[in-house]
């Protein structure tokens, strides 16, 4: 049904080069960020000090 279609196999191609280059762009953005800013970054969700100078609510 779909091998009918011309050109249909590029598209698997396409799919995985794309998901390379987005897997690769992650994977050396992860490696090339700063451990501070990392630990920052990941101690984030759990700080609420900052909310509390700013006077954010979620309510």
């Amino acid at each position: 049904m779909l091998t009918d279609i011309g050109g249909i196999g590029i598209y698997g191609v396409i799919s995985i080069c794309l998901f390379f280059a987005v897997f690769t762009a992650a994977l050396l953005l992860t490696l090339r960020m700063k451990k501070p800013f990392a630990e920052k970054m990941g101690a984030l969700p759990l700080d609420d000090s900052d909310a509390s100078k700013k006077g954010v609510s979620h309510e």
